[in-house]
């Protein structure tokens, strides 16, 4: 094979430069970047060493306009003090990336800060909006779809009751059953539930699910407080404040968290503040199974949502034509370690 003549810049190099290099057309040229196109894979490869060699890279945004689809999509979130976000967007874009599709990322300062930037995402070509965090309610809902600018809306790893919003997300009620249970039958008899920021549509139903199993047990509510963000050292201090002043049965013989974020803020104050020991004074129970979680300083009995999983079926939503019914609940696992 000839050596491929380097054209002056890069920036000048077109498909038909590598037409000419290779001896095919600039329509083959342009099909051997594409994912599902029918051509040989010798050809392909070709064409892909030509367009290595003189650094042609395909215009994508150009590609978009000739087709309906645009393989880009808005991801926003919230609440980076949340060590679990960047796991799901770990998988999320690995899942993404993997099969051809590109993220435009947008972080929400603040819920003041989500409807101009769903409006902003509106107004980008993008196929679909996807939301991750706890400033997505009924209200910042119904006005980014007052707009209907968007083909498909999906919150990730939440559930909502907005019928215009497609929910992935671990089967909140399933788990907490299952903890609820594993607690119960630890024989665990003073349970704290620290729950975290309450949101109307786009929540969470694991306070409510581990209230209404004990309960139903027991013929009583659990103690139940709650911190406004998913942060550790917030959590922390309202576990501080919380037990300070208590001593032997007026304690919580286990504290279950609704995320693991607030998890290791309730370690951290049980043994450095209280100077107490877990499990045996005051156990904890996490939700997520963060890196953190396995760390030798905490070793948390936690629940692994399935993220994997969740993430390869929403590239499985984008690729669908259809909007609607496209809801669904994945089933994790609880992960027991020395903390409960």
């Amino acid at each position: 094979m000839h050596a491929v003549a380097k054209p002056d810049s890069f920036d000048n190099v077109t498909a038909g430069d590598v037409a000419a290099a290779t001896g095919v057309s600039r329509w083959t040229v342009n099909r051997a970047f594409k994912k599902d196109a029918s051509i040989s894979p010798k050809t392909r490869a070709k064409i892909i060493s030509a367009a290595q060699s003189l650094g042609y890279v395909p215009d994508l945004s150009a590609a978009a306009l000739a087709s309906t689809r645009s393989n880009l999509v808005a991801l926003l979130v919230d609440d980076f003090t949340n060590p679990h976000k960047l796991v799901m967007m770990e998988r999320l874009t690995r899942a993404l990336r993997s099969r051809g599709w590109d993220t435009l990322l947008v972080n929400t300062l603040d819920r003041d800060d989500t409807a101009p930037a769903l409006l902003n995402a509106s107004q980008r070509r993008v196929d679909a909006t996807i939301l991750i965090g706890v400033q997505f309610d009924d209200e910042v809902l119904a006005a980014a779809q007052s707009a209907r600018r968007f083909k498909k809306l999906i919150i990730f790893a939440r559930s909502s009751s907005n019928s215009d919003t497609i929910s992935i997300a671990v089967d909140d009620e399933a788990a907490t059953r299952e903890i609820a249970h594993y607690v119960i039958d630890r024989r665990y008899k003073r349970p704290l539930y620290l729950a975290g920021p309450r949101t109307i549509s786009a929540h969470l139903l694991r306070k409510e699910t581990f209230a209404a199993v004990w309960q139903h047990r027991f013929g009583v509510l659990p103690e139940s407080v709650s911190v406004g963000r998913y942060d550790s050292i917030l959590s922390a201090e309202i576990a501080y404040d919380t037990l300070r002043d208590r001593v032997g049965a007026d304690l919580p013989d286990v504290v279950v968290c609704e995320n693991d974020a607030l998890a290791l803020g309730v370690i951290d104050t049980i043994r450095h503040r209280l100077r107490l020991r877990i499990p045996e004074d005051i156990a904890v129970v996490g939700f997520d199974d963060v890196p953190a979680a396995s760390s030798p300083n905490y070793r948390l009995t936690t629940y692994r949502q399935p993220l994997t999983d969740m993430s390869n079926y929403l590239v499985d939503v984008l690729e669908r034509p259809e909007a609607t019914n496209l809801d669904r609940k994945f089933i994790g696992r609880l992960v027991i370690r020395e903390s409960a």
